[in-house]
């Protein structure tokens, strides 16, 4: 879990293989904000926006893509966090959705997971459907990025 450019992510896979749903924040006061809204015409703060379009990034081996959810809002970020962490605890093989563009699939091993993303794309997005492998991930590790997400929402 980390934050993307000051807002709430939670990234789920390796360095190679990834989905990551994130809500970035930009900074009217960073240069290349400045720059990009001069270039945009309008103003930094307009350019920045408010902060609160959610988005989902996926990358495998190299070859990334993302698009924005619209209508997502933080509750369901966190809904779906919390069905994560539920799950996880329960240690038994699982399925877990964030709206009609994400969907978990997990199966238990004594300390880690095998976690599987199937990712749709909102209609007009050109790419996708996805499935990804995103390998075989540490429970430890998975709980603590969905604690330290949650408390980015709150």
């Amino acid at each position: 879990m980390s934050t993307v450019d000051g807002g709430p992510a939670l990234f789920i896979g390796t360095d190679t293989v990834y989905v990551a749903l994130v809500r970035p924040s930009l900074d009217p006061a960073d240069p290349g904000v400045r720059e990009a809204a001069a270039e945009a015409g309008v103003s930094p703060e307009e350019f920045a926006g408010p902060g609160n379009v959610w988005a989902l990034m996926l990358d495998e081996d190299g070859e990334g893509d993302g698009f924005e959810l619209p209508g997502a809002r933080d509750i369901e970020a966190d809904d779906f966090a919390e069905q994560l962490q539920r799950a996880l605890v329960a240690g038994e093989p699982f399925s877990a959705e964030a709206g009609n563009f994400l969907r978990l699939e997990a199966r238990p091993s004594p300390t880690t997971w095998q976690l599987t993303a199937h990712v749709t794309p909102p209609e007009g997005h050109d790419a996708g459907p996805w499935t990804l492998e995103l390998g075989t991930l540490p429970t430890a590790d998975l709980l603590a990025d969905l604690e330290e997400f949650r408390r980015t929402l709150a």
